[in-house]
């Protein structure tokens, strides 16, 4: 059973007195009329700010971190996870899915981990009135990542194998549109152990990286699509060494069920948790003592 994603029209709920500011509300009232499973108090309840960075239209890129619950004792650091979704934004269950998993990261084992979720990378495709896979200047921002030999291997890509594909426009620069900059900078600024990149509608998993791969989460299998010019998952698996997981849900307008989301959700936790070094802890500094 799956759920729709897209609403036709809704009627918005009047603001409560316990909403916040009204620039917040009308971020989520914008997402919550795309997509039917998406509630206006669920999207407040994100706890979604500001990364600093505008789309090209000028919306900003919403992110929340959820800090890990272990104690400052431990040995190790928690395993960080980068968590993307909406990067296409004509993927509609590519943020409906993130928006879901965020009411979960209060429950164990997720709550151990340090997590960085940005749930609309492309809020320009994703908002426009008909959405698009592109940004607003027509590039694909997943072909955009400044892979080693991109500007040899990414135009050629775009002209020999799509046939200038306008859906697939690489862009003309590596990192020129202010969306990928952002993923570029976060995966810098944050350090992730992990990506995750939520894409749909292939219904397969794909992996690049230094680590195991998965074998299935839910009905999701392990099945290699291939390296591309530009992508994030070349970018990030192949040439950062940073392991990521492009999850391809099977359907890009309407959701998994409740408990198909519950079951990639846990089998994703279970395994970086197996599959995920934890770094060392820093050395807490050691105070001189004066000699008397």
């Amino acid at each position: 059973m799956v759920a729709p994603v897209v609403a036709a029209q809704k009627n918005a709920p009047p603001q409560s007195a316990t909403s916040k500011s009204p620039v917040q509300v009308d971020w989520c009232r914008r997402f919550s009329d795309r997509l039917a499973s998406l509630s206006l108090d669920t999207c407040r309840q994100a706890g979604l700010t500001p990364s600093g960075t505008l789309s090209v239209q000028g919306f900003p890129i919403l992110q929340r971190q959820f800090v890990s619950a272990k104690n400052g004792k431990e040995r190790k650091q928690p395993v960080r996870v980068l968590l993307l979704g909406g990067i296409h934004g004509d993927e509609l269950t590519s943020p409906a899915i993130v928006f879901k998993w965020m009411q979960w990261m209060h429950l164990a084992p997720a709550q151990h981990f340090h997590w960085s979720v940005a749930p609309v990378v492309n809020p320009d495709g994703f908002l426009t009135d008909k959405p698009k896979r592109m940004n607003a200047n027509g590039v694909d921002l997943n072909r955009n990542f400044p892979t080693p030999d991109w500007h040899q291997e990414a135009p050629k890509y775009w002209i020999k194998r799509t046939g200038r594909d306008p859906r697939r426009f690489p862009g003309k620069q590596p990192l020129s549109e202010p969306e990928s900059r952002w993923v570029n900078e976060e995966i810098a600024r944050f350090n992730p152990d992990v990506v995750i990149s939520v894409h749909a509608p292939f219904g397969v998993l794909d992996f690049d990286g230094p680590v195991q791969p998965p074998h299935k989460f839910g009905r999701l299998v392990f099945t290699p699509v291939g390296v591309y010019p530009g992508s994030l998952g070349n970018y990030s698996g192949l040439h950062k060494k940073v392991p990521i997981i492009t999850i391809e849900l099977p359907n890009a307008l309407a959701m998994p069920s409740e408990a198909e989301s519950r079951k990639i959700w846990e089998d994703m936790l279970s395994w970086i948790q197996r599959n995920v070094p934890q770094k060392p802890a820093a050395a807490s500094p050691i105070r001189q003592v004066a000699a008397k």
